[in-house]
């Protein structure tokens, strides 16, 4: 869990928190990393293409393509909250939040309809329209010290 500082700069435009991201925290990126190191330091791939071979080990036969999915997950690192220019560079709501020069979308009387948040919704559902209402009621300071959806 990353603790959680007062650091208003790490809610980004559309209420999620930047602390809370997988990029942010790393962790998953470290874990990829040194899986990726200890597959190929035991030679894993040779024992995968082996056990491939057999019906119980069909499943090795994408051991590449699980390689390759490691190396993605191992360059997913955001070191900078979106405020600090990390983040996706296309995201929407910035541009729209820098171009009304408003903190957030939560200052925006549209944020419950707006449609440049909805690319959020397959993996966030709601979670980040629950926060933009919070962060309307108590602001980011209060928010980031809070429960946060994801």
């Amino acid at each position: 869990m990353v603790e959680r500082k007062d650091n208003s700069k790490l809610v980004a435009y559309c209420g999620l928190c930047c602390a809370d991201c997988f990029g942010y925290k790393g962790r998953v990126a470290d874990l990829a990393r040194d899986l990726r190191k200890e597959l190929r330091d035991s030679k894993f791939e040779r024992f995968a293409n082996f056990l491939s071979t057999y019906t119980f080990g069909a499943a090795y036969k994408d051991y590449e393509k699980c390689y390759k999915v490691l190396g993605a997950m191992v360059r997913f690192r955001c070191k900078k909250g979106c405020k600090d220019g990390g983040g996706p560079p296309f995201c929407k709501m910035r541009k729209c939040c820098q171009k009304k020069k408003l903190n957030g979308c939560w200052e925006c009387d549209e944020f419950e309809t707006c449609k440049n948040l909805d690319f959020l919704k397959p993996v966030h559902v709601d979670g980040h329209i629950k926060n933009l209402r919070i962060l309307k009621r108590n602001g980011p300071k209060e928010f980031i010290r809070g429960k946060r959806n994801w």
